[in-house]
């Protein structure tokens, strides 16, 4: 019989659950055993079922885990999920981020979500990752806790061999679906375990235990390394959260691969690859003062602007052509989900018009006699190069009064002064 595990007993009692449950085998020993530990303590158990739609046999299974859960007096939720097969992600991959989007949807503050990995999954992954020629971080797999969604993530299970399980089912003559896509060795992971796994047996029965040792030992170097990396983040970033790239060159380039990768989780990126770390080594930072150098992988985009590196988050494009007209009454919503709003008068004068930049505009400055182009101000100003395009147009007629609130012309600025009033633009990437 699985020993339940003093961490088991502790969040029953001390926390909200939900588990994860499939209807499998490793998940309905874990409801068991969740159930059973609410019976001695207190504690609320609840399990959320994932409909993925994938499988001719769906709706059985959420049936099975819906009466399986009136039989033990669970709440159950189910979440219909939609798993797209042209992400690029694979199948695999595609469902799992359907599955953990939908765990962090239903988690509820300070609950704990449970999944049912066990030590044989843990091996796997370590597997998984050093063949794709993971680092310590990535070796390090599975972590038995950590923070996730509104909540935390807890796999009680991680040092349990999945025999161990399957003993334990048997014992409480326990109900739960065999996938069949479980026994194909097309998926890399169904691979590793029907054949690598068991072949490496043969020759050392305890591999998957002394491989998920070894996954436990990156782990607490990734943590170590994990210490340094965040006081160095802190050395190399500015107040904005860019990167100085003068305290990143100081850096040996293995520390400043880091840097980078926790400075790209930081913003929450998708993962850096190896390719993008040396991408941004050899070009972003060794690109010349007045170059725009940029990376991009998935949706994500870092530019090198004024020897920094910014994160540019993808900004919706405005129509051609597009404005508006403008009393200054109310905030003007802009195209690409920005504000403009006039602050401590009612409204202007005379409506005005909103606009995007065409090209060619030149503005009036205080104290100048002659005009200026809008292009060369802009440059002059603190507005980042891939933000320019988002400027708004405060117009009256083919006059141009202020690109948002970073160039104010000489009459729009003395009628702001008259009538203590400001302009406040709120880009697309602060909207909240």
């Amino acid at each position: 019989m699985i020993p339940l595990p003093p961490s088991l007993l502790h969040a029953a009692s001390d926390r909200p659950v939900m588990v994860g449950f499939s209807g499998g085998l490793d998940s309905t020993v874990l409801l068991h055993l969740l159930v059973n530990a609410r019976r001695r303590r207190q504690g609320s158990v609840r399990a959320l079922h994932v409909h993925h739609g994938l499988h001719p046999r769906a709706d059985d299974w959420q049936r099975h885990c819906s009466q399986l859960c009136a039989q033990w007096a669970v709440p159950l939720v189910t979440v219909n999920v939609d798993v797209p097969r042209d992400s690029g992600l694979g199948l695999e991959a595609a469902a799992r981020e359907a599955r953990h989007a939908a765990f962090k949807t239903h988690l509820g503050k300070d609950e704990w979500l449970a999944l049912a990995h066990h030590q044989d999954d843990q091996a796997e992954t370590f597997l998984l990752r050093a063949l794709r020629g993971a680092g310590v971080d990535g070796l390090a797999a599975m972590r038995a806790q950590r923070a996730f969604g509104n909540g935390m993530l807890w796999r009680p299970l991680l040092q349990c061999p999945r025999a161990e399980l399957e003993a334990y089912a048997r014992q409480h003559q326990l109900q739960w679906i065999e996938d069949p896509s479980n026994s194909s060795p097309d998926f890399d992971r169904n691979f590793l375990r029907l054949q690598v796994i068991p072949l490496l047996r043969q020759r050392w029965p305890h591999a998957s235990a002394a491989i998920a040792r070894s996954a436990g030992l990156a782990a607490q170097a990734a943590q170590l390394l994990g210490e340094t990396d965040a006081d160095l983040l802190q050395q190399c970033c500015s107040q904005a959260g860019s990167l100085r790239l003068s305290a990143l060159r100081r850096l040996a380039d293995p520390q400043q691969a880091r840097v980078l990768r926790r400075w790209a989780q930081h913003h929450q990126l998708p993962p850096l690859p190896a390719s993008g770390v040396a991408a941004i080594q050899q070009q972003l930072l060794q690109a010349g003062h007045d170059q725009q150098a940029a990376f991009r992988w998935q949706q994500a985009r870092i530019v090198r602007w004024r020897d920094q590196l910014h994160v540019v988050p993808p900004l919706a494009a405005w129509p051609a052509g597009w404005q508006r007209t403008w009393d200054g009454g109310t905030p003007a919503v802009l195209p690409d989900g920005g504000t403009l709003t006039l602050r401590g008068a009612s409204g202007f004068d005379r409506p005005l018009q909103l606009r995007q930049r065409r090209g060619g505009e030149r503005i009036h400055l205080s104290g100048r006699s002659h005009s200026h182009q809008l292009k060369h101000c802009l440059q002059q100003s603190d507005v980042p190069p891939w933000l320019r395009p988002h400027l708004p147009l405060l117009c009256d007629g083919d006059v141009v009064l202020a690109a948002a609130d970073r160039v104010l012309s000489g009459p729009l600025l003395d009628w702001l002064r008259a009538h203590e009033a400001t302009l406040h633009w709120q880009p697309p990437d602060q909207v909240n």
